[in-house]
């Protein structure tokens, strides 16, 4: 999951604690390993917060595990095409303007590599479900000293950081 914010040349407004929330837009996406994904989007600008987990399933709390062995219904998603459903590539929309900004921006991507994209469209009906603490900013998480200087422990903690949000990338 992700919050985003128009972009700004100054990297100090992005990761700007005290940003008021009305101005941030959320937007799930899926593809492929939501580890990687995750550290993508962290690194562009006006990402603010990013967050691992499962979108479309049927378990209200599927572990990793779970959620691999293909029968939760779950995607790996961050709020690349892939053999296995769990790692589907989606762009998940809330609303119809959404649905056409997404739809847009796939055909004009898909024009300029003049090749098809796979990348579903889906309606956001379900809930998504936090992955658990350890895929949280999972790179980051094995600079150990660098996260205890900033006091990140909990998937709370990890999720809500800006600063780790930046650094995972």
């Amino acid at each position: 999951m992700y919050k985003l914010l128009p972009q700004s040349d100054n990297l100090t407004s992005q990761v700007s604690v005290s940003e008021p929330t009305n101005f941030f837009s959320e937007a799930v996406f899926a593809g492929g390993n939501f580890l990687d994904l995750e550290s993508a989007f962290g690194r562009l600008n006006g990402v603010m917060r990013t967050a691992t987990g499962y979108c479309g399933g049927t378990l209200k709390k599927p572990t990793y595990r779970e959620v691999c062995e293909g029968i939760t219904g779950h995607t790996e998603a961050v709020k690349n095409f892939g053999l296995s459903t769990h790692l589907k590539s989606a762009i998940y929309y809330g609303n119809e303007e959404e649905r056409k900004q997404a739809q847009e921006s796939k055909i004009r991507r898909q024009m300029k590599l003049n090749k098809r994209i796979v990348t579903k469209i889906i309606q956001f009906d379900s809930e998504f479900c936090m992955a658990e603490n350890q895929f949280q900013k999972y790179y980051l998480q094995k600079c150990c000293r660098l996260c205890e200087s900033l006091s990140l422990r909990s998937t709370v903690q990890f999720v809500e950081s800006n600063i780790a949000c930046k650094l995972n990338g």
